[in-house]
Formats: C-alpha cells, structure tokens, sequence
C-alpha cells in the first residue's frame, strides 16, 4: 500500500473510533478530520471545503426548510387530524400513523415528519390510558421507511443520487428510489404494526413534553366577522374543546367578564371566550374553531406572520410587576400580546390584559419572534428554556403544498434542476412569510451540513489514492463463490451495520465508492449496488445512535440502548430479504 492509502484508512479509522465512542460531536470530528487530510497531503488544499458547494449539502439544506414551512403552516396537522382516534385499537392506531408517517417522511424530511406525528402519538396514548412505549418507536421506524421512496426523503438517498451523477455523469431522479423503496415501506409497517410492536417493553413514562406543558393558563379568544358560533353558544364548541384538553371558563362581554356564566349564553359578535389549558392545547383549539386570539392587531394576525409563543416567568423586582398588558401598553408598544397568564394554579378572575401581574407567575407571550425577545427583556422577565412554540399558519396550508407540489413536479418534468426548484420553493415561503427570515437559517441543521461537507473530500481523497479499489478487491476475493444477489447482500448487511453506530450520511458516503468498486470489480451494473447501499444506509434500527429519529423518541419513549434490537433485528432482516430481489427486479445487473 502507498503512504496516501496508509494514511485515509488510518485517518478513517479513527473518525469511524471517534464516532462510535460518541464523547465529541460528530461535526467537529469531521471537520478536525478534513483538517489532517489537509495537512497530510491527501486532499489539495484548494479543494478543502469544495463539499459545502456539493449538491447533496445543499439539497439537504433546502428540503429542512420545506420541511419547517410544512410545519409551520400546518400542513401536516391538517393532514393527521383526520387520522387520530384514541378509541382505535393500539394495531389499528400503529397502522394507521406509520401509513400516515412513511407518506409524510416521502415528501418532507423524516426528522420533521416524526417530531410532529409523535405529539399526536403521545396524546392519543394519554387518552387511550396506554403506554406510549408501544406505538412511538414503531412510528419512529414507518417514518425512517418512508423516507426511502423519493430523493428528498432521507439524506442517503441524496448522497447516493448525487455519488451517481459524480461518477456517471446522471443522478438518480425523484422517484427512482420509488419501487425497492415502497415495497420496504409496506414490508416493514405491516411488521411493526402487526407482529413487532409486540417485542418492546410497557413502560409508562412521563415525558419531558408532558411535564414542560403541564402548566395550565387562562387566556382569551375572540370571533371573527364570519364566524359559525355567533348566536350559538358555548355548548356547541365544548366538543372541540375537550379534544383540545381546553376548558371553557366563561364569556367577556363589553369589557367584563359575564357574572353567572352559562354555557347555554348566546354568542354575540364582539363577545370573548376564556380559556383554560396549557400552551399548546390553546394554540391547536383556536386554530381549529377558528377563534381569533384576543388583542393580536389585523395587520400581524396569526395567520399572516411567522408567530411563536414563549413562557417566561417574573421575577421580584421585575418592571412588569404590579402593572397589567394593558397598563404597559404592551401590544401597542412591543407588538406583542399577552396571551395567557398562569399563577400557582389558581382561575383569575379577571381579563387576562387587564391582570395585574405578580412575581411568580409565568406569562404566555404572542408575537414574532424578535418581538418578543425585546419584550422580554423590557419587562425584566425570563424566558423559560424549551418553552416555545411555534404558532401555526392554517390558512397557508393549501398555499405552503401547492408550492411545494409545483417545485416536485418543475424538477421531476427536467424544467429546473432540483436544487433551484427546491431553491425557488423557500424564497416563495420567505416572500409569503411562512418562514420568517431566521427560521430559514434555523431550519438548516448545521452540524449535519459541516459532517457532509466535511466527509465529501475525505470519500473523494479514498476513492483517488485507491483505496475503495483495495478494499473492494477485498469483499470480491471472500466473497467469490458466491452468486450476486449474495454480494449485493452483503454489502447491504455491512452498510447496515455501519449504520447502526454511525450517522447514516457518513454511512453512505463511505459505503457508495466501495459498493461501485465491488460491482466494478464484479464487471456488473453499480445501479443496484448503490441502491443497496441507500436502503441499508438508511436502516438503522437496532440503536438509538444510528437515526436521529431513534434518539429522539428515546427519552419521551422510556426505551432503553437494549430495546431497540428487539423489533429493530428482524425488522432489518426482513428489509434484507425484500430488498434484495426488488432491487435486482427493478435494476438488472
């Protein structure tokens, strides 16, 4: 071996060591690694940081903007209110979610589609008096499996696409992954909804969501011109209340709340209701009456405007205590609104604007999002951590799809490439406000963009010094006996492997070289083997380190590192066992 050859695969190694030992983060350790390439003399200078300008960095970059559009316009809410029933047997719910979770994860990213789905698993759950353990780790599997069926769906996908259009001049399209990828999906669901769900532990947990929320406020909605309630009454919204967990604590009319409130009072047009519930209960239940939030001004109404809700708590000595939203003039001089007050548990009385406020209580603030920072800091409060909540735009749903929908169709009909259509797609999002200019660049998960900008120039530098060479000579001396589709397997059992302990961009980035020198080597078509490489990429299952999905239910799921296995094991073989002859069917060696 030469001394570059040496040197990547001790390089490589230690970043493959590094990664599974987990203590340092995984995009410094790329770009430290990037650095000693550098200085080793493995990878020119001058094309150092070429991989932040790859396609595949900035098709990632695009599509978790589309995905927090998605998000903020209640795309996806608008979809799964239609599908969540606690009164659902848990195999019929399993189904249903993970059928709803894949379909997402195809068209948003699965990261996105998992963080919105699972608060509607957990609550259902709690209704349901069941444990949440049983049906979120399937949801987190149907979504990673959804991924898999178009481009955008899962990032190996979109390093394998473009590892193709690199080393054979075309990328895979849209919906190449398609055919191996919904036969994966509908393999996979039918298993943990039926069979796999049963492995995993009944554990009840309350998760960290639960607990952030529990605290109860009182706040304000109003109607707008055309509203369906005017001249009924409270009564007939109570039904959508209680789906929401919001009570109904009586009416303000002209400026007083009602004394001997019924629920039987006929609704006047300028009438209020007060509420009851925490933040997020709130939000969701006047989105979906189509109530307007009481003090917000027409011109930035809920609707038009990114909006969030943040709690923050008052301190003694505080400039907004003893004085009330109104007194401060909060809404006309911060443009921020006084949505909901919570103090030890106890009803206030009183309009919430016109509450005076004390030290202790803990504010439920309405605006966007600079503006509330300012008002923050002008009352001399404090923003409690991992409080805040995105308000959701309902009436840009139709909008947010239908851009979306046109900038798919412009890239699968060759009319613009997929970075500009997809490019195209968030400035509209911008110009139409349903992501606000910093959400854009919040919305980017930098670490992830720094490890795939980071490992492109290091795979390029393994490829060029022949080191995918060696080691696909390698796999094709043990394993040459055997017949291709075994190959092909296990390629898929090794990457899957890798997987499991590493992030599965690096996987892929790794495994692809190797998979085409093997199939070079093999004098047969590469398609197949990259295709293999992006489904056993993308599935991992038996840890919760190798998909962020993984990790993030982890917690809210009460799961354990031995848990995952458990349904994770079969399901992987299962996905070995589909794959293969799908991929070999669709792409002929």
């Amino acid at each position: 071996m030469t001394y570059e050859q040496i040197f990547i695969f001790i390089l490589l190694g230690g970043v493959f060591a590094m990664l599974v030992w987990g203590r340092v983060r995984y995009d410094l350790v790329a770009l430290s690694a990037l650095v000693i390439a550098v200085m080793g003399g493995v990878v020119p200078a001058e094309h150092a940081f070429s991989g932040f300008g790859h396609e595949a960095v900035v098709i990632i970059a695009l599509v978790l903007v589309v995905s927090r559009a998605m998000v903020n316009a209640g795309a996806v809410e608008f979809i799964a209110q239609y599908v969540v029933n606690a009164q659902r047997s848990l195999p019929a719910h399993i189904s249903i979610m993970s059928v709803v979770g894949a379909a997402l994860s195809a068209v948003i990213n699965n990261v996105a589609a998992l963080v919105i789905l699972m608060t509607l698993d957990m609550e259902t759950a709690k209704k349901a008096a069941r444990s949440v353990s049983l049906s979120l780790m399937p949801l987190s599997f149907a979504t990673i499996l959804g991924g898999m069926i178009t481009l955008i769906g899962t990032p190996p996908n979109i390093v394998i696409a473009q590892y193709r259009s690199d080393a054979f001049g075309e990328p895979f399209a849209m919906f190449d992954f398609a055919p191996v990828g919904i036969v994966c999906a509908i393999a996979g669901i039918t298993f943990v909804a039926t069979i796999g769900w049963r492995f995993l532990p009944k554990r009840l947990q309350v998760s960290p969501q639960e607990e952030a929320e529990s605290a109860l406020y009182v706040a304000e909605a109003g109607f707008p011109e055309d509203s369906e309630w005017v001249g009924k009454t409270p009564r007939d919204i109570v039904e959508i209340a209680e789906q929401h967990d919001v009570a109904i604590l009586g009416l303000v009319r002209r400026g007083k709340r009602l004394a001997g409130f019924s629920s039987n009072e006929t609704i006047m047009r300028s009438d209020r209701l007060v509420l009851e519930g925490d933040p997020r209960s709130i939000e969701g239940f006047s989105g979906k009456a189509k109530l307007e939030i009481t003090g917000t001004p027409a011109k930035d109404g809920l609707t038009s405007r990114s909006m969030t809700i943040v709690e923050a708590i008052v301190p003694a000595g505080a400039r907004a205590v003893g004085r009330s939203a109104d007194n401060m003039r909060l809404l006309g001089r911060r443009g921020v609104t006084l949505l909901g007050l919570s103090r030890q548990g106890a009803r206030s009385r009183n309009r919430v604007r016109q509450t005076a406020i004390r030290a202790g209580d803990v504010l439920l603030l309405l605006g966007p999002a600079n503006r509330v920072a300012d008002a923050i800091e002008w009352m001399g409060v404090m923003a409690l951590a991992d409080k805040s909540h995105n308000v959701i735009q309902r009436s840009k749903a139709l909008t947010t799809i239908g851009i979306f929908a046109v900038a798919v169709a412009a890239a699968v009909m060759g009319l613009l490439p997929l970075t500009i259509a997809l490019a195209t797609a968030v400035a509209l999002y911008a110009f139409f406000n349903i992501v606000g200019p910093s959400e854009v660049y919040e919305a980017v998960e930098w670490p992830v963009i720094i490890l795939l900008g980071s490992l492109i120039p290091l795979g390029l530098a393994l490829e060029e010094t022949g080191g995918t060479a060696l080691i696909a000579g390698f796999i094709v001396e043990q394993t040459d006996a055997l017949p291709i589709w075994g190959v092909l397997a296990l390629v898929m059992i090794v990457t899957m492997t890798l997987s499991d302990f590493l992030n599965n961009v690096a996987t892929a980035l790794i495994a692809a070289p190797v998979a085409v020198g093997v199939a070079d080597s093999m004098s047969v078509n590469p398609d197949p083997f990259l295709m293999g490489v992006a489904v056993a990429a993308s599935c991992a299952f038996l840890t919760p380190i190798g998909h962020k999905n993984n990790t993030i239910i982890m917690g809210l799921g009460g799961y354990r590192f031995g848990d995952y296995w458990r349904m994770g094991l079969p399901l992987e073989i299962i996905i070995i066992l589909v794959s293969v002859p799908m991929i070999l069917l669709v792409w002929p060696v």
